[in-house]
């Protein structure tokens, strides 16, 4: 039998098994060694069988642990759907929603679904701890003096040693440190526009950003945004020309859980580039990845500056700190005079904990367990839906992150449900917090980066109980 035949025929013997249900979603494939000896083939035939079975989406590469059953092999339950453009319809601030929620952020008997930060039980404290000591010791003023505007030096210096994605392409000089994420955000805005100006943002979009653009006195344009494949290029076309800027999350959208295609990304930083539009780019997620590498952020592919790409810690190692960072581009001295009026400069002590963290390869191997943790509590909260939630949910089929996103039956107001819950000791972020209109009360989202025990499947399984006696 020839090689092309041998590996197709591997790869239709997994995919029958998948189908059967023999293979699971999350279930492991035999290693490329043992298919080897299980098929009498040669390592080459078993790797062509993966591949196709892969490019059919039925498994995919976990770096250094194998391949897995994917969770596009046997969906249940459909993805949410995309959201129609609007434009003139009257707006609603979901600012009183987004009191409630965050009311109740210091109830500890309370399951957090609702808040967007990870669990302290998979944050390294006791790591973080040793290296503050540590760090505190070594500084002869033990953090109280000032540090440059743009930033330590030092800090700046790991987080660009750190970008391997940008495949050199950053380098200190590029970097100013902000206090946290929606610091440098608000600011890369404020940077650019002028009250009034229209800023293109996703649909739904991350309430945070929603804030910041009221704050400026700018117009939220809210462009239709797929499960998969991230904003619509061609609906954003349309209004490219009345656009001061854009503020996107390409890589593990907040709350869609997407990861925007490479080609995509692509067009999107031409189109920008050839209309002179900025974007904002917030990548704190990128690093959060459940394939097999970082995806590149739309940074990687502008040539004309106009891209300001911000991370930060705040997602996967110390949301307290309030550590963020910005490559501003061609604004770059912009926001650094803004940040010299705003706070002259950030906490030195923090900047050197994380610079000491990121130096000595402590945050690569906390970032390989956090993923593996969130990959698997993904799977948990996946099938707790699929199990206790009614059967014409619609789930979102996030890439990374630690974000899920629920649309349910239209007959449910999940503003409503969110009352019922809290009273029931269990938090979530109802879907109306996520658009200036009043769209997406049927939705959800879930935060999974917690704990996984069994109060929070009993606690998901009170949720979907809930929401049947609402039907």
């Amino acid at each position: 039998m020839s090689k092309d035949v041998l590996y197709l025929k591997i790869a239709n013997s997994v995919t029958e098994q998948i189908k059967s249900e023999t293979l699971q979603f999350g279930d492991r494939l035999p290693s490329l060694r043992s298919a080897q000896k299980l098929y009498n083939v040669s390592l080459n035939t078993v790797k062509q069988a993966y591949m196709e079975l892969e490019s059919r989406s039925l498994v995919e590469s976990r770096p250094k642990y194998g391949y897995y059953v994917s969770q596009t092999s046997q969906r249940k339950l459909a993805l949410p759907s995309v959201a129609q453009m609007k434009v003139s319809e009257g707006k609603n601030t979901p600012q009183d929603l987004i009191d409630k929620v965050f009311g109740v952020i210091a109830g500890t008997d309370i399951t957090q679904f609702g808040l967007g930060i990870p669990g302290k039980s998979l944050l390294p404290v006791a790591k973080m701890k040793k290296c503050m000591i540590d760090v505190i010791k070594r500084k002869s003023d033990s953090g109280t003096n000032y540090e440059p505007v743009q930033g330590s030096e030092v800090l700046r210096r790991e987080i660009a040693k750190w970008s391997m994605v940008m495949e050199g392409k950053i380098t200190e000089d590029d970097l100013v440190i902000t206090s946290g994420a929606m610091n440098a955000v608000y600011n890369c805005l404020m940077a650019v526009t002028q009250p009034g100006d229209s800023v293109a943002v996703e649909s739904p979009v991350y309430f945070g950003i929603l804030q910041a653009i009221q704050l400026l006195g700018l117009k939220a344009v809210e462009i239709p945004t797929h499960p998969i494949t991230g904003v619509d290029l061609d609906e954003l076309k349309k209004v490219l020309p009345k656009l001061s800027a854009c503020c996107f999350v390409v890589n593990y959208n907040n709350p869609l859980g997407f990861q925007m295609p490479d080609e995509n990304k692509k067009e999107l930083v031409r189109m920008l580039t050839e209309y002179n539009v900025p974007l904002v780019e917030d990548d704190v997620y990128g690093n959060i990845y459940f394939g097999a590498g970082r995806p590149k952020p739309c940074k990687f592919y502008d040539e004309a500056g106009i891209v300001m790409w911000v991370g930060s810690v705040s997602k996967t190692l110390a949301p307290g700190f309030r550590i963020g960072w910005v490559a501003p581009g061609k604004f770059k001295e912009k926001i650094i005079r803004q940040k010299l009026v705003q706070t002259v400069s950030g906490p030195s002590l923090f900047s050197d904990v994380i610079a000491d963290f990121l130096a000595h390869g402590r945050y690569d191997h906390h970032l390989r367990m956090f993923r593996k943790k969130l990959y698997a509590n993904y799977l948990q909260i996946q099938k707790s839906v699929i199990e206790y939630f009614p059967d014409n949910t619609k789930i979102s089929e996030p890439k990374g992150g630690f974000m899920l996103w629920l649309e349910l039956d239209k007959r449910i107001c999940t503003e409503d449900l969110y009352d019922e819950a809290v009273s029931q000791k269990v938090n979530f972020a109802p879907g109306r917090m996520f658009s200036q209109y009043n769209q997406y009360q049927n939705c959800m989202r879930l935060n999974y980066a917690l704990e996984w025990t069994d109060r929070v499947e009993s606690d998901l399984k009170k949720l979907g109980k809930m929401i049947k006696n609402r039907i």
